[in-house]
């Protein structure tokens, strides 16, 4: 294969397919589950959406070649054998033939050539009709990386220890950076970026970007607005939850989904919490932004930060969430806040998330319980430092939330104290 790394498609409902294959098998199952005709077109048709959309993010060729197709193919049936051919002598040709067949119905006709005299196509250039074209757009679709050794396993990660031979690492090369973000720019003028085309990206330069966020090139004041101009899709919620994971457990493709998962266990239990604390009233029927409201204006008071918050600020958790008022102006209050961190305003219609006196993302109303995730991503992925007067609340939810450790020397005394009644209340 050539040096690009294609991916392939994923989601729920393939991994399910996959997962009771394996489960028929090991119990002798005679015959193992075969992926259903939707499922096997589904698969093929995003397939090769994602590699035309790699291939024509790269230099040196617009779609991928039939090589790469049959190497595809092979590693569709290896990742997903309940795919085989019955022959043992064509397992994968099959597959190879419908990538095919899928290809040469989305090539775009040939135009003629063009003189010398006209300008070449840059590198890094994409045609974003193809990119956005004939994907499915499920929110549970995700991609694995396909790696060019035939032997390894469908996921890899680097190991950091290829640097530290010297070898060069052609991902994180400022060159393939630059062309990687010239592509996400090119994804983005489209209304509908491929979602999975613009994880594949963000997944190629991990570790460049984290470099250039968290090193000292940028200062604090400067680095939020700086990132969202040069990764417009951390602008959206689903990709800033996708980098925290990247973050915290990269190796763990449920991340997300358990970290909610304890979200919804500690968002239950603290507002029985907050009523043994005296600091919140028996849980009512009250509708679900009137309720989140109640927990979100406790949580403060129950793992309390030895700082007091600004006077113009009022109570802590202004620093987390405000209720605009029908006569408020959310540009005009951000202005006057004096704090620059992550925050979210709810409005009659929606959610906005903003940092500092800039907006960044919207949310809908009936998500606003999970607004504390999203909050604690824009911190993670914009490399910010928590404010003093709710470093303590931020650090719980960092532990036992995220499930990411503090060091010793970071833990405050505040945090020791909280966490500790915190666990002998839920133990």
């Amino acid at each position: 294969m050539s040096n690009r790394e294609y991916i392939i498609f994923t989601d729920s409902e393939l991994e399910q397919a996959r997962h009771s294959y394996y489960e028929q098998k090991r119990l002798g199952t005679k015959y193992a589950m075969a992926l259903s005709e939707e499922l096997f077109c589904r698969l093929i048709r995003n397939t090769m959406t994602n590699m035309i959309s790699i291939a024509r993010a790269t230099e040196d060729s617009r779609y991928p070649s039939k090589h790469e197709v049959n190497a595809m193919a092979k590693r569709l049936v290896e990742y997903y054998p309940m795919i085989k051919g019955r022959s043992s002598n064509s397992e994968w040709e099959h597959v190879a033939k419908k990538l095919m067949k899928r290809l040469s119905n989305v090539k775009s006709p040939r135009k003629a050539k063009v003189p010398p005299s006209k300008k070449p196509r840059q590198d890094g250039e994409i045609d974003t009709d193809v990119v956005t074209s004939d994907y499915d757009g499920d929110s549970s679709a995700s991609t694995i990386i396909l790696e060019r050794s035939p032997a390894s396993s469908p996921v890899q990660h680097r190991d950091s220890s290829d640097e530290a031979s010297g070898s060069v690492d052609l991902l994180d090369s400022q060159k393939t950076q630059a062309r990687h973000y010239k592509t996400l720019k090119e994804m983005y003028k489209s209304k509908k970026p491929n979602k999975a085309a613009v994880t594949h990206l963000l997944n190629l330069e991990f570790k460049s970007r984290r470099r250039f966020i968290t090193s000292d090139v940028l200062k604090e004041q400067d680095r939020p607005t700086k990132i969202l101009e040069a990764y417009p899709c951390f602008r959206e919620v689903d990709h800033i939850l996708d980098e925290l994971q990247r973050i915290i457990q990269p190796t763990n493709s449920q991340y997300i989904s358990e970290m909610k998962d304890r979200w919804d266990t500690f968002y239950s239990k603290v507002q029985f919490y907050g009523v043994m604390k005296k600091v919140m009233k028996p849980p009512k029927t009250l509708n679900g932004v009137e309720h989140a409201t109640a927990v979100f204006r406790a949580l403060p008071l129950l793992f309390p930060s030895s700082t007091v918050p600004p006077r113009k600020l009022g109570t802590s958790s202004e620093a987390l969430f405000h209720v605009l008022t029908t006569s408020e102006d959310p540009d005009a209050f951000l202005r006057q806040r004096p704090l620059s961190c992550p925050v979210v305003l709810v409005s009659e219609e929606n959610c906005l998330i903003a940092n500092g006196s800039t907006p960044v993302a919207t949310f809908d109303r009936e998500n606003f319980y999970e607004g504390p995730l999203y909050l604690m991503g824009y911190y993670y992925v914009l490399h910010l430092t928590y404010p003093k007067c709710i470093s303590t609340l931020l650090s719980v939810l960092q532990t036992e939330i995220l499930q990411d450790s503090i060091h010793d020397r970071d833990t405050t005394h505040s945090y020791k104290k909280a966490i500790s009644e915190w666990k002998a209340f839920i133990e």
